[in-house]
């Protein structure tokens, strides 16, 4: 159930909302998880607008963007891995109306400890996220015979 912040200079792009959409259900994709509230609802995209002065590389550029994707412990394989860090740069370019923008965007992948994750005030271990996916998906299941 991974979260996701991008960091662009305000007005990078059009539709914010829409980008934040995009982003969490491209990465729920990639992950191959089930397509249950538990991960609907705990998958998500935060776009940071910043004034452009707030940030640059040496040569004072301020056109990048960063992505920083945060997951549980060994959710991405190595072909995840490439997969997100792909498709989200596509996206985000996509979004900005801009293809160069691809070759300016940074994406960070970082992984949340196991019980580093917590969700409804509670430090969630690998186990137990894997467990509440079982039980949602059974529970559907049962709804849906």
């Amino acid at each position: 159930m991974p979260m996701i912040d991008v960091y662009a200079a305000a007005g990078t792009f059009a539709d914010t909302k829409q980008l934040a959409r995009d982003l969490a259900a491209t990465l729920m994709a990639i992950e191959q998880v089930p397509d249950i509230p538990l991960f609907r609802q705990n998958t998500a995209a935060f776009i940071h607008d910043l004034p452009a002065d707030c940030l640059s590389n040496v040569d004072g550029d301020s056109t990048h963007v960063r992505v920083q994707v945060l997951t549980n412990a060994a959710a991405l394989d190595r072909d995840k891995q490439l997969a997100v860090v792909r498709q989200l740069t596509d996206l985000v370019a996509r979004a900005a109306g801009n293809p160069s923008l691809a070759e300016r965007t940074w994406v960070l992948l970082t992984e949340a400890p196991d019980g580093g994750w917590g969700i409804a005030g509670h430090a969630n271990t690998n186990d137990e996220l894997v467990a509440a996916a079982r039980a949602q998906l059974a529970q559907i299941v049962r709804n849906n015979p």
